[in-house]
């Protein structure tokens, strides 16, 4: 099967009569694509990005249905856009008691199982370990080096210059890595416990670096919020096809 990777070559490009039968596009840009009079059964689309434009079916812009039926698997996943401390608090509740669930439940053959080049358990763990870092530590209390050896920096990062010498080549092991989340998520539920609209609302400079973005302190926290709910879908996703 022939691989297409890093191209452009079909950007604004028109496939008649063309099959994608099985195709699998990753890390691809499809925004703006139009289908007419096409064959979708089947087809499977997931998207973080997606809750920030629009989808049309047949004239329908389902992201809101979408946002809709992801809160209604996801109780609590609402609040991921609170703006009170209120709200951050009961969401922040939410998101762990259903990432503890995740976790008891999950058989010790699988915390290390992938799903078609996807994280596996014990990965999603360590990325989530980086998100806290990134965003509590290193946006909102401005810590130099906020990274933990063992977080799993995302895809792609090389590549954009990162410092990857931060973090452990030898793979932890899933006790090392519980101990340590469960320190980042002490740390997270210990700041929310005296976050006050006041602080909330102070600017901060994006721990990534990028752009003239200035988040709030409660952008920060809603971007933690988004990781913990959007990465627990994407593993429940793939332990059911585990299981």
């Amino acid at each position: 099967m022939t691989n297409y990777s890093g191209t452009k070559e079909f950007e604004g490009a028109t496939f008649v009569k063309t099959s994608f039968k099985g195709a699998t596009m990753r890390f691809s840009d499809v925004s703006g694509v139009t289908m007419r009079s096409v064959d979708v059964g089947g087809l499977d689309i997931d998207s973080h990005d997606l809750f920030f434009g629009s989808l049309l079916v047949n004239g329908v812009d389902v992201v809101p249905l979408v946002d809709a039926e992801l809160d209604r698997q996801f109780p609590g996943r609402e609040l991921q856009k609170a703006q009170t401390p209120e709200g951050l608090r009961d969401g922040w509740v939410a998101v762990q008691s259903a990432w503890q669930t995740t976790v008891a439940e999950t058989p010790p053959e699988l915390v290390d199982a992938h799903v078609e080049g996807e994280w596996s358990l014990a990965q999603t763990l360590r990325h989530l370990v980086l998100a806290t870092d990134a965003w509590l530590r290193g946006g909102i209390l401005g810590v130099e080096q906020p990274f933990h050896e063992l977080g799993q920096i995302f895809t792609g990062a090389a590549e954009m210059g990162f410092d990857m010498s931060i973090f452990r080549v030898d793979p932890p092991t899933y006790e090392e890595i519980l101990a340590v989340r469960a320190e980042r998520q002490g740390m997270v539920t210990e700041f929310l416990a005296t976050a006050t609209p006041e602080l909330l609302a102070e600017e901060r400079k994006d721990p990534w670096g990028g752009g003239d973005w200035h988040p709030t302190v409660g952008d920060c926290i809603r971007v933690i919020l988004e990781e913990e709910w959007a990465h627990l879908r994407y593993i429940r996703r793939d332990l059911a096809h585990l299981g």
